[in-house]
This record gives C-alpha cells, sequence and structure tokens, in this order.
C-alpha cells in the first residue's frame, strides 16, 4: 500500500510538513508518494526507519538527489494530473464548500465528470 500526500500547489507551503507526522503515525505502508512540499529530510529519515520506499519529487536545491523507484513515481504523476484536473472545477480550487460533507460530494462529483471524459 502506498500513501499519496499532495498540497495544494507544486511549491507547497513552508509549514505543509507539520502535519505529516501524525497523519501516518500508526500506519503501516510500503511508499509515501507525495510533491516537493513534503521533499524534507525529517519526514525522509521516518520513511527509511519505517522501510518505506520514499517517492517525493525532489527540490531542486537537494544537494545529492535520492534515488527514485521510477514505476512508482509514473503514480506520482498520474495522481498530480489528477489533482491538477480536480482544480479545473472552480468550487474545488477556491475551496467554496463549507462543510467536509459537501467538499467530499463535490469532489466525488468532479471525479464522475472526469472519470466520464
Amino acid at each position: 500500500m502506498a500513501i499519496s500526500c499532495a498540497s495544494s500547489s507544486c511549491r507547497g507551503q513552508r509549514f505543509d510538513t507539520v502535519g505529516v507526522e501524525p497523519l501516518i503515525e500508526g500506519l503501516c505502508f510500503d511508499a509515501l508518494i507525495a510533491d516537493k512540499a513534503f521533499d524534507s529530510n525529517v519526514i525522509i529519515a521516518d520513511l527509511n526507519e519505517r522501510g518505506a520506499k520514499v517517492v517525493i519529487s525532489q527540490h531542486s536545491r537537494r544537494a545529492k538527489p535520492l534515488p527514485l523507484d521510477a514505476e512508482m513515481y509514473k503514480w506520482r504523476h498520474l495522481i498530480e494530473n489528477f489533482f491538477c484536473k480536480l482544480k479545473e472545477f472552480k468550487r474545488i480550487a477556491m475551496r467554496a464548500e463549507k462543510t467536509d460533507q459537501s467538499f467530499k460530494a463535490i469532489i466525488h462529483l468532479a471525479a464522475a465528470v472526469i472519470n466520464s471524459r
């Protein structure tokens, strides 16, 4: 099983990594698929301790690039493309829904529309 973490933009925010530890605490997984916002030495060290693969788009400023599983990286790319397609829907991009339930419903609706194209 792989876990995917995607932020709201390609560059991410400075503190996107703060919520990762509680999110993955107690979970067993083989890989973490994420974007550049999650390219953190702390996260990578935690993944290495767990024996999980690191499938994270790396910052260009990383002195020594990490080895990547090319096949899993293709999945990261597909997930990233799907989020870009979701953001074509204005209500999702602007987070116009007021409740978690209505936001989840609009994502399901948008996913169905995307799938039918």
